[in-house]
């Protein structure tokens, strides 16, 4: 039964996402609260793997999460549940496109489609900022249809993750502005925030 679960929430992410990989992230912090597979903080973990590895990011987000729940087996099937959706939508339009291409309802659909990509996307960027860059707890209530933020333990004194932010600063300055290191491969600032965070960790920051 979990590898038929994996492969429905899947399928309905890959389904419903509309916007590409950004736009599952709220998909996937509800599977992590319907199902508790994964908490919000392990999710941003996910993240932060999924966006440092090759390939599109919600495909690998889907390998991730299958994995972490049901190993190698749980990782196939629900990436094949991710992409299903795509390959079956792709050749119903490759197939239809010719005859519905100029047709102005199709193209009032997509243009409706347009602000929900960036309302999916909007709302796993603030999502990802609060997890990571501050202290606030963002939960999906049991009922209504709007998150809930709560403070973390460090109350309004704790509100900033000033390791977080910082390292955000830096990063933003060396890939934008500093000459030197603006142009270098995107792995070399990987690794790096890799190394930044096992000493933090270490510190206990």
């Amino acid at each position: 039964m979990i590898y038929l679960r994996l492969f429905w929430e899947f399928f309905k992410t890959g389904l419903f996402a509309i916007g590409g990989g950004m736009a599952t992230l709220p998909f996937l912090h509800d599977i992590g609260e319907a199902t508790g597979w994964f908490t919000q903080a392990q999710l941003m973990n996910m993240l932060a793997v999924s966006e440092s590895t090759p390939g599109p990011i919600g495909i690998n987000m889907a390998t991730y999460v299958g994995f972490t729940v049901a190993g190698v087996p749980g990782a196939v099937i629900a990436t094949l549940g991710e992409v299903t959706p795509s390959i079956i939508v792709i050749l119903i339009i490759a197939a239809l496109l010719r005859n519905f291409r100029e047709n102005r309802y199709v193209d009032r659909a997509f243009y409706g489609l347009r602000p929900a990509s960036t309302g999916l996307i909007g709302a796993a960027c603030v999502s990802v900022v609060l997890e990571v860059l501050t202290n606030i707890v963002v939960a999906s209530p049991e009922t209504g249809l709007f998150n809930q933020f709560q403070l973390g333990d460090g109350g309004l004194a704790g509100l900033i993750s000033w390791p977080g932010l910082i390292l955000a600063a830096v990063l933003l300055a060396l890939t934008n502005w500093v000459k030197p290191t603006k142009n270098l491969h995107p792995i070399v600032f990987i690794a790096a925030s890799a190394v930044v965070g096992v000493v933090f960790r270490f510190a206990g920051v």
